[in-house]
C-alpha cells in the first residue's frame, strides 16, 4: 500500500486575510496546494485526505477538489471544534481550531498506513515529496519517522512575521524541536519574541520545518492518546487561543524516547503565502517555474 498524502487545510488565514487554501495563484484558478498534489503524484503518491471545515465544502469541493479527483484519489476529514473526548469541555467562545495535531487526529480513521502531512499553504517544491515517499518506501517501523528540513533563511518572509519549528539535530536525527512563534528577519538573520518581547536571534543556518512530514502509523497513537490531554490542561491557560501544534506533538514523544525522526533536508527555497503580501511573489515563482518547463499550463489537463 502506497503513503497516503494529508493536506491540512482548515486554517483560517488570519494573518493572510481569508482563505487561502482556494486562493488562485495563475491564470487557470490553481491554489498552491494544487501545486502539492501535482508534485505528490509525480513522487508516487496516489491517494489524498484534505482536513477541512465543515463550513468551506462545498466551496472547496467546487473551487479544488472536482479539478483534483480526475487525476488522484480525493477523501475529505472536517476538523471540527466537537471532536474531542466528551470529558473535555469547550470553551462557550472559542472559535479557532485546535491546532495541526487535532487535525490529523481528526483524520485518524481514514489513514490505513502511512502517511505524509503538510500545510495547504506553502509551496514545497518536487524534490520534499520524492524524499518523505522515498523514505517511508525503506522505513515501516511504527515509530520510525521523518520530517523535510528547510534552512531558515530559506523560508522567511519580507512582509512579516512567520511561525517555524525550529529543529535541533545529530547525526541526521532529530533531538528536539521547539515551535518559534513571530519569527522576523533581521539585520543579522533572523529573530523571535520571548514572552517579554525581546527578541531571540536564530542562526541564519538553522534547520526549520516547514510542517512536512512522513509519518508511519504509530503517530498516529500517540496523537490520539496526548494531544486531548495537552488541551484539557491548557484550556484552562489560554480558552480561546491554545493549540497542539504537530511539532510540539512530535518533541513531546521524540524526548520521551517513544520514536525516532530522521532529518531529510530539501534544498530548494520555501514559497508561500503567509501573509496577502506574498502572493504576488508566489504568481512569479510559479510562472517562472513554468517557463523553465517545470509545470504544464494548464495543470490539469
Amino acid at each position: 500500500m502506497k503513503p497516503t498524502l494529508v493536506i491540512l487545510a482548515a486554517g483560517m488565514g488570519s494573518r493572510y486575510g481569508g482563505l487561502k487554501q482556494m486562493d488562485p495563484m495563475d491564470q487557470f484558478g490553481s491554489a498552491i496546494l494544487d501545486f502539492s498534489v501535482f508534485d505528490a503524484i509525480k513522487a508516487g503518491f496516489e491517494d489524498v485526505i484534505f482536513i477541512i471545515k465543515k463550513e468551506i465544502e462545498e466551496d472547496f469541493k467546487n473551487l479544488v477538489g472536482k479539478r483534483i479527483e480526475k487525476a488522484i484519489r480525493v477523501r475529505y476529514a472536517y476538523q471540527e471544534l466537537y471532536k474531542l473526548p466528551a470529558e473535555i469541555e469547550i470553551p462557550k467562545d472559542r472559535v479557532k481550531p485546535w491546532g495541526t495535531a487535532h487535525a490529523v487526529m481528526c483524520a485518524a480513521d481514514m489513514i490505513e498506513d502511512q502517511f505524509v502531512v503538510l500545510n495547504c499553504d506553502d509551496f514545497y517544491c518536487d524534490t520534499a515529496f520524492k524524499l518523505a515517499f522515498d523514505f517511508l518506501s525503506t522505513h515501516h517501523g511504527a515509530n520510525e519517522h521523518a520530517i523535510i528540513g528547510y534552512k531558515l533563511m530559506e523560508t522567511l518572509t519580507d512582509n512579516g512575521s512567520v511561525n517555524r519549528g525550529v529543529c535541533q539535530v545529530k547525526d541526521g536525527k532529530l533531538i528536539t524541536i521547539h515551535e518559534r512563534l513571530g519569527i522576523v528577519k533581521t539585520q543579522g538573520g533572523a529573530a523571535y519574541p520571548d514572552a517579554s518581547g525581546e527578541l531571540i536571534e536564530l542562526p541564519p543556518e538553522s534547520t526549520v520545518s516547514m510542517n512536512f512530514w512522513a509519518f508511519n502509523h504509530g503517530i498516529l497513537d500517540e496523537i490520539i492518546r496526548e494531544t486531548p490531554k495537552f488541551l484539557n490542561e491548557n484550556i484552562v491557560k489560554n480558552p480561546l487561543k491554545c493549540e497542539d501544534h504537530l511539532p510540539e506533538a512530535v518533541r513531546r514523544a521524540l524526548e520521551a524516547g517513544r520514536l525516532t525522526v530522521d532529518v531529510l533536508i530539501s534544498p530548494d527555497k520555501w514559497i508561500g503565502v503567509t501573509h496577502k503580501d506574498d502572493k504576488p511573489g508566489v504568481v512569479k515563482a510559479i510562472c517562472d517555474m513554468r517557463e523553465k518547463g517545470l509545470y504544464p499550463s494548464p495543470l490539469w489537463k
